[in-house]
């Protein structure tokens, strides 16, 4: 099986996203993003891009919400990449990583950002959501990491970020399968940043609190409303926020943090 990029694009330089000012942090830089084509995984591609770097991203189903993250990478006029594949086809995802590869020379920063939520009790959950939701969130993590990973051992430097959720940490009522793949997450960074260091590869971890996102709204209005009291910030954090500080964590001004789980949900007291 072969996977192709579907569109990439040089654009010229532009301005960069209203109101905010680029450092250029990651100016050279090659990134891919897993479950770019909305939410958190938009933002991080539209940031990423503004602050210098060129981005791949896959997406599952949403042909018009990827189209919409090519444009925002290539309005900071940085080169961007889309595939429509799942995290969970492994043969779709080697194919895609050694093609994303070819296209960039080499990838400098992975993003572990696809998940997937579904509002069950532990009591009714079916055996078929408890796998979809597992073979996303923590099958997708090894599929997507393992061909990037390895390019990055051979170029002897890179820096991986996943994201994880409050959910893993702390005793929030959400679904039982969400907060065991996030938790996998965690064990996964700490484990992995081991066995990075010596090649030059960093690992990191971002909990994230409840987003304004399509995920983050999916959950029952009671919890959201619940979760806002809990929050000192009282309200849901937006994916923009949580980019800025992606940023940070992958660059250059970041050398002596790895194995790190950084919690960033607003002030949430449970």
């Amino acid at each position: 099986m072969t996977i192709k990029a579907t569109d990439i694009t040089h654009k010229a330089e532009t301005d960069p996203s209203p109101g905010k000012a680029t450092s250029q942090l990651l100016k050279g830089k090659k990134a891919f993003i897993s479950g770019g084509s909305r939410g958190l995984g938009k933002a991080i591609c539209e940031v990423f891009a503004r602050e210098g770097a060129d981005v791949a991203f896959n997406y599952h189903s949403s042909d018009e919400g990827a189209a919409d993250t090519l444009q925002r990478i290539e309005a900071q006029g940085r080169k961007g990449l889309k595939y429509k594949v799942s995290v969970t086809n492994r043969d779709g995802i080697r194919d895609m990583a050694k093609d994303v590869v070819e296209q960039f020379g080499g990838v400098d920063i992975l993003v572990n950002n696809a998940a997937l939520n579904r509002g069950n009790s532990f009591a009714t959950m079916s055996e078929s959501s408890w796998l979809d939701v597992i073979d996303v969130n923590v099958n997708g993590l090894f599929y997507i990491t393992k061909p990037f990973f390895k390019q990055m051992m051979r170029q002897r430097s890179g820096n991986i970020l996943n994201i994880s959720s409050i959910a893993a940490v702390r005793a929030v009522p959400t679904s039982v399968h969400y907060s065991t793949g996030k938790a996998a997450a965690i064990g996964f960074t700490k484990c992995l940043s081991r066995e990075a260091a010596p090649f030059g590869i960093t690992v990191n971890c971002i909990a994230s609190g409840i987003l304004d996102t399509d995920l983050g709204n999916e959950l029952p209005d009671q919890f959201l409303d619940i979760y806002q009291s809990w929050c000192s910030k009282g309200r849901l954090g937006t994916p923009q926020e949580m980019a800025e500080f992606a940023v940070f964590l992958v660059s250059e001004r970041n050398t002596y943090m790895t194995g790190e789980v950084i919690v960033i949900d607003g002030g949430t007291v449970i």
